[in-house]
């Protein structure tokens, strides 16, 4: 349900990085290590299984905005997620 502004102390631009200002280019990364990071965690942060959804809800759009700056590396077992890292 939508809430008046005025219940919230702290209201911020809506502004995301480019993948640039995000990732290493030597390094390849897991779409949850990406959402950590977009977060200023480190790629490595325990999460619970809620805020690490949350922040995938986050980080898979941003990625699809950003694929022409991404390349993909298949993961080495069917179970285990592919990495991404910069063009």
């Amino acid at each position: 349900m939508p809430r008046p502004r005025s219940s919230f102390d702290d209201l911020r631009s809506f502004e995301f990085r480019d993948p640039e200002e995000v990732l290493d280019a030597d390094k390849l990364y897991t779409v949850y290590e990406i959402a950590r990071l977009l977060q200023g965690l480190d790629p490595d942060a325990d999460l619970d299984p809620g805020t690490e959804g949350i922040l995938l809800d986050w980080a898979i759009p941003w990625m699809l905005d950003h694929s022409d700056a991404f390349v993909f590396a298949e993961p080495e077992a069917d179970e285990e997620p592919g990495y991404y890292g910069l063009k």
